[in-house]
């Protein structure tokens, strides 16, 4: 095999956005590497796309050339060495984990070691004994990657087993100047970067979103359309989710074209069906949640920002201040609320008749 250059890096690995610590920890890695990894950081900064890149880099002749079949192959998820374990409920189970030691035993197909993924690692709750073992001791041939927002007390352990790759939220300025490098105009490279709280994922979804200043304004003009009646606020609600299920509906359009390319992986291998389909089912409607939340919560980050002005604003009476100042209380308690998975239409109408009521 030909090694890789730790000073150059490879290409699959090229497009990690702002982690440059963690892209040199999988550079170094590529041709001395290590039985398993963790990579751990809050949800939205590259860790999976990362983790499928480094796979790549492992099984790649060429250490990540990014040309090759091999590059290829692991690009469309089809490599026979790179297995992406995905839960199938609300956490790991142990049934899954035995799954996971199995396929750890086996030899790899057309690489010199084989690679697998485990996704949403913090979730691995009473699962994990099962698999300590496995990720300790596993066959020389066999390489984990595994994926976690944060670092649980039932993942200690086998962090402790791992090379820990971190990953961080990243700055507005890195994200802007990511998109403008993929041809995106600046203006609205910057305007994404800051609604996307560090989250790159979440940025290249709305960079391609025609209606995401449009929805901003929305947000901005609540304070106006609040008048003190009911009627005000269930149409300004109504009108706000609404506008939410605009880029659900984008994210869904883009998980059928991902459903078509394995329909086709498969077809192209005489296959009748896709391989974990209800795998792929299940992360879709996660990722249709999570889309959700992440754009009430920005929403609620706009609408803020309007009260934050005016409390910038010179001479504010001190009475207006403090209800400025409870506006933006009322909506931080809102957008911490979102975290439990709330009814959105009576979160939303509770936080604008507050609003209401401190306007009066």
């Amino acid at each position: 095999m030909e090694q890789a250059n730790p000073a150059v890096v490879a290409p699959v690995l090229s497009g990690m956005v702002g982690q440059h610590f963690a892209r040199e920890i999988l550079q170094s890695s590529i041709a001395r590497g290590v039985h398993a990894y963790l990579f751990v950081g809050p949800a939205g900064t590259g860790k999976l796309a990362s983790a499928k890149a480094f796979a790549a880099a492992l099984v790649c002749p060429f250490g990540g050339c990014g040309n090759c079949a091999s590059c290829r192959d692991a690009s469309l998820g089809i490599h026979p060495d790179i297995t992406v374990f995905e839960r199938q409920g609300a956490a790991i189970s142990v049934d899954e984990a035995r799954e996971i030691a199995f396929v750890a035993q086996r030899s790899p197909n057309a690489s010199s070691r084989q690679v697998l993924i485990l996704t949403d690692f913090h979730l691995v709750s009473g699962a994990a004994p099962a698999l300590l073992k496995t990720i300790e001791e596993p066959p020389p041939t066999t390489v984990f990657i595994v994926v976690a927002d944060s670092l649980p007390a039932s993942l200690v352990t086998i962090a402790s087993r791992c090379v820990t790759v971190p990953f961080h939220s990243i700055g507005v300025e890195t994200i802007t100047e990511a998109l403008v490098g993929e041809g995106y105009e600046r203006s609205l490279a910057t305007s994404v970067a800051a609604a996307s709280f560090g989250n790159i994922d979440r940025a290249r979804l709305l960079v391609g979103d025609l209606g995401f200043r449009e929805r901003q304004d929305h947000w901005r003009a609540v304070p106006h359309r609040l008048d003190g009646t009911g009627a005000s606020v269930a149409t300004t609600v109504a009108e706000l989710l609404t506008d939410v299920e605009e880029i659900v509906v984008l994210v869904r359009a883009r998980q059928q074209e991902e459903l078509l390319e394995h329909e086709a992986v498969a077809k192209s291998s005489g296959d009748r069906r896709v391989f974990g389909l209800k795998a792929i089912e299940e992360r879709h409607k996660r990722e249709q949640r999570r889309v959700r939340t992440d754009e009430l919560r920005s929403g609620l980050a706009t609408l803020a920002g309007v009260y934050l002005s005016q409390l910038a604003a010179p001479l504010v009476p001190p009475r207006r201040m403090a209800a400025l100042e409870d506006a933006c209380c009322a909506i931080d308690e809102a957008a911490k609320f979102l975290s439990r998975n709330p009814n959105e239409t009576l979160l939303l109408q509770s936080l604008f008749v507050r609003l209401g009521d401190l306007s009066a």
